[in-house]
């Protein structure tokens, strides 16, 4: 199903087939189904951002952006038929907000040269842009998460000594939950502690068999890599088997505030990773609420702003945008192609002052991409949740991953995929 977002302002019935000098994103989104509580408030982010742009700046280089979405419900299958449905319409580049359709959409979008932003989800392996030379995760990525999470039980143990600690992976049994496995197994052998896996079916509304699991076991920390309604099922069975909650720990995807506050006040000690910042005391939210909300032009109710999702998902716009924009100066001209718009990810350089012009100073650190990275950095903190301010704190500085065991991880799985799909590795300068 498509909806069609007023993106350049009041759009006229005569814009159901936009003209040919706006420039077309698609955005698959899930505002239906159990996951829509974590779908809705990033499919409106998203929208609102380049709403934004359109009504403050003229669109980018004075193109407007005509945003169209794709509702999919969180269905693979429903998702990769977004994109196959509308490949030949020349939309810039696609964000499918899903790691299982991700990895459906990699082949044909490799194909038509078509870029697609997955940040912080997808295939982790595709940072390595000598093999996937159309795939960005900026700023970082599962694996980069996974190592953060160890890292930081590693400084809060005695003696930094994980031997004879016992770490269990709650996770959604899809390819976005398996996809930290390798990294935590590769962790578990180096630092010497056990490794246990608890998978909770599609959508996790029963999970009582695993935390009571986890609680005979003797787990020490449990991981949790959830979604939709599976995080507050989490949260709530973790506190009925007596599981200590400052001993929950989740990855980005299972820290929507309105998951946790639904265990209330018994949500004291939750943790959870992030690669950015919450909250809304950044310039762009005073442009926002000028030009967006107070103009009645949000996507949504803006009922979510500043939080983690909500946030999640203007990163992602802004990302997609500067692509737009890198691409249009590269190229010296505004109407640029999908393949154009994949060179200009591949060359953005997100700097501490670009961050300043663009109202995000501090929202995240800085990161760079190139021909062979496309992934960033990958930096990323620990964040605790707030009870009696309903929100997030960030409690470490950024973590930098573990380079020497990840980045053999990639190499090896990128070349797998390559020799799968009888790719050849292009050659980069860096």
């Amino acid at each position: 199903m498509f909806r069609s977002i007023a993106l350049a302002g009041a759009l006229m019935a005569g814009l159901a087939s936009q003209a040919a000098a706006d420039l077309l994103v698609i955005a698959q989104v899930y505002r239906t189904g159990p996951y829509a509580n974590n779908g809705i408030p990033t499919a409106d982010a998203f929208s609102d951002y380049f709403t934004l742009l359109n009504e403050r700046d003229g669109g980018i280089g004075g193109e407007k952006i005509i945003v169209e979405e794709c509702e999919f419900g969180y269905d693979s299958d429903r998702g990769l038929a977004c994109y196959m449905d509308n490949r030949d319409r020349g939309a810039l580049a696609w964000s499918p907000l899903s790691t299982g359709t991700t990895y459906k959409m990699i082949p044909p979008t490799m194909e038509d040269g078509v870029p697609m932003v997955t940040m912080g989800y997808g295939r982790a392996s595709a940072v390595d842009g000598e093999v996937f030379g159309n795939i960005f995760n900026p700023p970082a990525n599962y694996w980069h998460g996974a190592n953060a999470q160890i890292n930081y039980i590693k400084d809060v143990t005695p003696d930094r000594d994980m031997s004879g600690l016992t770490i269990g992976l709650v996770y959604h049994n899809s390819a976005y939950g398996r996809e930290p496995i390798p990294t935590l197994k590769k962790l578990a052998e180096r630092e010497g502690f056990t490794l246990k896996l608890y998978a909770v079916d599609h959508p996790g509304k029963e999970q009582q068999a695993q935390w009571e699991a986890v609680k005979a076991d003797g787990v020490d920390w449990a991981l949790l890599w959830g979604w939709g309604v599976m995080n507050p099922t989490a949260l709530r069975t973790a506190l009925k088997v007596d599981f200590p909650m400052e001993r929950v720990f989740g990855v980005w995807w299972s820290a929507n505030e309105t998951d946790v506050m639904r265990v209330g006040r018994r949500a004291k000690g939750y943790k959870a990773i992030n690669f950015h910042a919450v909250g809304t005391e950044f310039s762009a939210y005073n442009d926002l609420n000028e030009h967006v909300y107070f103009a009645g032009r949000a996507a949504g109710l803006a009922n979510n702003l500043g939080t983690a999702i909500y946030n999640r998902g203007l990163l992602t716009a802004a990302i997609m945008a500067e692509g737009i924009r890198n691409a249009q100066k590269m190229h010296g001209t505004a109407q640029i192609t999908p393949q154009q718009m994949r060179d200009g990810l591949e060359a953005l350089d997100i700097t501490e002052e670009r961050l300043a012009e663009l109202g995000f100073e501090g929202f995240i650190p800085p990161f760079k991409m190139s021909c062979a990275n496309h992934g960033g950095q990958g930096l990323v903190a620990v964040t605790e949740f707030d009870v009696r301010l309903r929100g997030w704190r960030q409690i470490t500085d950024y973590y930098a991953p573990d380079r020497e065991l990840i980045d053999p991880l990639i190499r090896a799985d990128a070349d797998s995929f390559a020799a799968e799909m009888g790719i050849e590795r292009r050659a980069c300068a860096d």
